[in-house]
């Protein structure tokens, strides 16, 4: 069965959305950073820390991981300040 949606792994790297790790606080170095980025065809792509196996046993109802994916967990402020560059649905 093919999937609705598959990650394209050409995709390169366009921007940052929001702030590096070093300017929120949560790196003093560039070896292991969380970060968000947009992609070239408009898909986002997260760096985080892989929580896959802690998380696997206690997901809500109506979540899953599937095969390829991994659960990763980035800093709340994080995200927060991405969203000013994150458009609108």
């Amino acid at each position: 069965m093919a999937r609705l949606w598959e990650a394209d792994p050409s995709a390169l790297f366009v921007k940052r959305l929001g702030k590096s790790a070093a300017e929120l606080g949560h790196s003093e170095d560039e070896e292991e950073c969380p970060d968000i980025w947009q992609l070239d065809n408009g898909d986002t792509a997260v760096i985080g820390r892989d929580l896959t196996s802690v998380y696997a046993s206690r997901l809500p109802t109506g979540v899953s991981i599937g095969p390829g994916e991994r659960l990763v967990v980035i800093p709340g402020n994080m995200l927060s300040a991405a969203k000013v560059d994150i458009p609108d649905a």
